[in-house]
């Protein structure tokens, strides 16, 4: 029986490797002929929706419902997760590879655990500092501020502001008023990051200048079936039967998947300058992740005090 488990867990991890990873290679052939904000429009409103048809009549209806704070919650979740980061991604891919995209969008765990220290004082071992440095150098070789360059910058540069807002979003939906159903909640934020996408869409002209050609149609169907439903749902079900340190190796491993994939399907070009902040970047996030497994006694943030040291007695 044992095995059994494992094995399917292994199943479900290589699934999440791969589906994540080739997502970045949908979207890059959705947005060749669909504005990104519609493309991402798109494939969350109608992933939303499926979602929530879906989960809404299973589990605990009565004591789970959807109000207005939910909404609200929803609408912060989905703005960070969806506007920001996808939309952002979708945006900056249109100049930016796909292997490259993905290394940038690779640095979220950096992001998380340095926004979890300072902002709710979660303290990490000396690893995970070190981490932080090498990821940070990583970025910045990658991105070349100062160099010549052959990665746009300014996409580039949304592309890690995208990852900054998917960590930060990630870390305000644990205290949010969101569904308590996993499901639910992620249906509800998508459903809401797609309206707030539309808004966008529509308020920057994207729906007069977009062609539902075959192979973007195809993407965009690509990334809501396979990469919501199949991707999403195998990482759920991970994240209740495996050890969270063996789930969060998709972080290091869907960069390097999408790199492959990138070379393999669009003819992207895979340069030492990338293989080397690429691997400096998917180090300092196993560096981090790893750190991120041990407990230590929560420290003084920005959005947390610490705990009074006790005074001791002079009797």
């Amino acid at each position: 029986m044992a095995t059994r488990r494992d094995a399917r867990v292994w199943l479900a991890l290589v699934t999440v490797y791969i589906v994540w990873g080739s997502t970045f290679i949908a979207l890059a052939i959705a947005v060749r002929d669909l504005p990104p904000l519609l493309a991402m429009s798109t494939r969350h409103l109608l992933a939303g929706t499926a979602l929530l048809a879906f989960a809404l009549p299973r589990g605990d209806r009565g004591g789970d419902r959807i109000g207005w704070a939910q909404v609200r919650a929803g609408l912060v979740f989905g703005g960070f997760l969806f506007l920001l980061s996808h939309g952002g991604l979708a945006w900056a891919q249109q100049t930016v590879p796909a292997g490259v995209a993905a290394l940038l969008a690779g640095s979220i765990p950096i992001w998380m655990a340095l926004i979890d220290r300072v902002a709710f004082g979660r303290r990490l071992h000396s690893s995970a500092y070190a981490g932080f440095v090498l990821g940070f150098v990583g970025l910045a070789f990658l991105v070349d501020p100062f160099g010549e360059g052959s990665v746009d910058r300014l996409g580039a540069v949304v592309v890690i502001l995208g990852a900054l807002a998917w960590a930060a979003g990630s870390l305000y939906s644990r205290g949010a008023a969101l569904p308590k159903r996993p499901l639910v909640a992620a249906g509800l934020g998508s459903l809401c990051g797609g309206v707030l996408l539309f808004v966008a869409s529509s308020a920057t002209g994207e729906l007069g200048e977009a062609r539902f050609t075959l192979d973007a149609l195809l993407a965009v169907g690509y990334l809501i079936v396979i990469g919501t439903f199949v991707g999403f749902t195998a990482y759920v079900w991970l994240l209740r039967v495996a050890p969270i340190s063996l789930v969060a190796t998709y972080a290091y491993v869907n960069p390097i998947v999408a790199v492959f994939l990138g070379w393999i399907l669009l003819g992207e070009e895979i340069t030492l300058q990338m293989a080397i902040a690429g691997s400096a970047v998917v180090v300092a996030v196993a560096l981090i992740v790893r750190a991120s497994g041990t407990a230590l006694e929560p420290g003084r943030g920005v959005l947390r005090r610490g705990r009074p040291v006790p005074v001791e007695s002079s009797a």
